[in-house]
């Protein structure tokens, strides 16, 4: 008895000097929007039936298939700003209106900030092919970085197995795991030129082009139809290269493609077709 008086007396003492929870004003709101999108998305759609507009129904009639919208695409970011914690107050005030579903701070550290199954605002005005809601069916994850740093290993190794749990949940085609900068050319910059997408696609996270040495482009190829093809927004043919470059040729640089560019994008747009 009088042990585990005494556990509980050390358990209190613990608990009472425990740093209070920074966030805990914007978890209880995370909550209450939860709660208030649930008892949306729980409403009957036979409630929404407009009846002068429509003949109804005796019997509404619900499908039983049916299942929660699953994200195909993950958009990687650097959050540009100077620390992990500047990163989760700005995605904890509302009037900032950005948020992102994962944030992998410098020491490797990961916060899950939003169910992958609900819509963060991260893409903001984009597209890739034909979609311009990108938020509406994305994952998108913040790496703490200045926008200049070269990424940590910790933050490589966190990404990796949170890329691989995400694709094997989502089953997220490798050719979509793409960056801000890929989906916002001209507008966005991330991940910056250091990020590694070589090991990402190594690992199934994206496509890569491999040798180029022995490829031969042909004389009729058109770089500004292989970039859409591949996916990017060709309404400003520039950004569109410079995007193309910061992603596969990891350079910020303007300018025509080189005939070694040309290559890369020949073969990339192989892969994609």
């Amino acid at each position: 008895m009088k042990n585990a008086l005494l556990l509980l007396i050390t358990g209190w003492i613990l608990f009472s000097c425990s740093p209070a929870n920074p966030y805990a004003a914007s978890n209880k709101k995370y909550k209450a929007q939860v709660k208030e999108l649930s008892k949306i998305m729980s409403r009957l759609p036979a409630d929404s039936m407009l009846a002068d507009s429509m003949k109804i129904p005796s019997h509404w009639v619900g499908t039983s298939n049916f299942g929660l919208r699953k994200p195909g695409y993950v958009i990687i970011h650097h959050t540009a700003q100077k620390s992990c914690e500047q990163t989760l107050k700005t995605f904890t005030l509302e009037r900032t209106a950005v948020s992102a579903h994962y944030v992998i701070c410098e020491d490797g550290t990961l916060h899950h900030m939003l169910n992958d199954y609900w819509r963060a605002w991260h893409a903001g005005n984009s597209k890739w092919g034909g979609i311009t809601d990108i938020n509406s069916s994305s994952i998108g994850i913040e790496i703490d970085n200045d926008g200049t740093e070269v990424f940590t290993e910790a933050q490589l190794n966190v990404l990796l197995g949170l890329l691989a749990k995400i694709k094997k949940t989502h089953g997220i085609p490798a050719a979509n795991f793409i960056g801000h900068s890929d989906i916002a050319p001209g507008r966005k910059v991330d991940p910056n030129v250091n990020f590694p997408w070589k090991t990402l696609a190594d690992s199934g996270f994206g496509l890569w082009y491999g040798d180029t040495t022995n490829v031969a482009v042909p004389a009729d190829f058109n770089p500004v139809i292989a970039l859409r093809i591949i996916g990017y927004n060709i309404s400003n043919n520039t950004t569109a290269v410079e995007a193309f470059r910061r992603h596969f040729i990891a350079v910020d640089a303007k300018g025509a493609l080189t005939e070694a560019e040309k290559k890369v994008l020949f073969v990339l747009m192989g892969k994609y077709l």
